[in-house]
């Protein structure tokens, strides 16, 4: 009789989000299939349990996807995790579900932490409708492409991003997608835990100055979400008065409030300093 397959989330930071169904499916299946050893490996610790594990990543998804497969038809429970958040996500794993989905395989999930939902819920932007754009290729003809594809894409969309491809990135989508309200959230649930909510000209102005690091999360705005009526003057001192409530330069505020209004900088700082006067 054939085993089972779990998908287990786990911590994308705090341990303090280990669920007991998380941990329960771990200490109960047969063996665990890891995205890396040594990092589940910290986790199993954590939990003081003792497990058998298998490497299951990108480079070798294919040889050891199959023998994973086998090993549950033949009877024993598989719990597949990945570094952090819910496995198949964006992640090799995704493959392996298929494999196990075409050979009648019961499949599972352990519901928990996933960083694009975190990161989406604090973004402040519109959240009913989104769509998950995972990592953008490091092939620029490609990443083109696919930044072309979202230009009038009018849902909130969720991008993952490593810190020494971030100042590329953002370049690229202001390039591509013009500026733009975006959030960009590190290190969720850790020591370090940062969002940063701002346009994407003030993103690519903050981090050329401020080294990235850390995993980041970029959810931006769709194209439907830019305001349905041209923001006004009014609109746009309110929002430099927001921006210097933030501890924010007369002259930044006035250049990211004109990038996120379409109001003319020069008039608006000109209209921002008669009102200090």
């Amino acid at each position: 009789m054939s085993g089972v397959l779990y998908l287990v989330a786990t911590p994308i930071g705090n341990l303090g989000d280990i669920s007991s169904r998380m941990a329960r499916t771990l200490s109960e299946a047969d063996f665990i299939a890891a995205e890396d050893t040594r990092v589940t490996m910290k986790l199993l610790n954590h939990l003081e349990l003792k497990k058998p594990l298998v490497s299951y990543y990108e480079h070798n998804k294919t040889g050891s996807g199959e023998k994973i497969r086998d090993r549950i038809l033949a009877g024993e429970t598989c719990a597949l995790v990945t570094d952090a958040g819910m496995p198949a996500i964006s992640d090799p794993g995704e493959d392996l579900v298929r494999l196990c989905a075409e050979a009648g395989i019961p499949i599972y999930p352990v519901p928990g932490p996933c960083a694009a939902v975190t990161a989406l819920a604090v973004s402040g932007l519109a959240t009913g409708r989104f769509t998950f754009e995972g990592f953008l290729s490091t092939a620029k003809k490609r990443r083109f492409e696919h930044l072309e594809e979202l230009k009038t894409e009018k849902r909130t969309m969720i991008f993952y991003e490593a810190p020494h491809k971030l100042l590329q990135t953002l370049k690229d989508m202001l390039e591509v997608l013009g500026d733009r309200r975006v959030s960009i959230s590190r290190e969720m649930t850790k020591l370090h835990e940062e969002t940063l909510r701002t346009t994407l000209s003030g993103a690519l102005a903050h981090f050329t100055e401020t080294a990235p690091k850390g995993e980041f999360v970029l959810v931006i705005e769709g194209a439907a979400s830019q305001a349905a009526e041209t923001p006004s003057m009014e609109d746009a001192l309110a929002s430099v008065r927001q921006l210097r409530a933030q501890g924010k330069s007369l002259k930044d505020a006035v250049r990211e409030s004109a990038a996120k209004t379409g109001i003319p900088k020069n008039s608006l700082y000109e209209a921002a300093l008669s009102q200090q006067q």
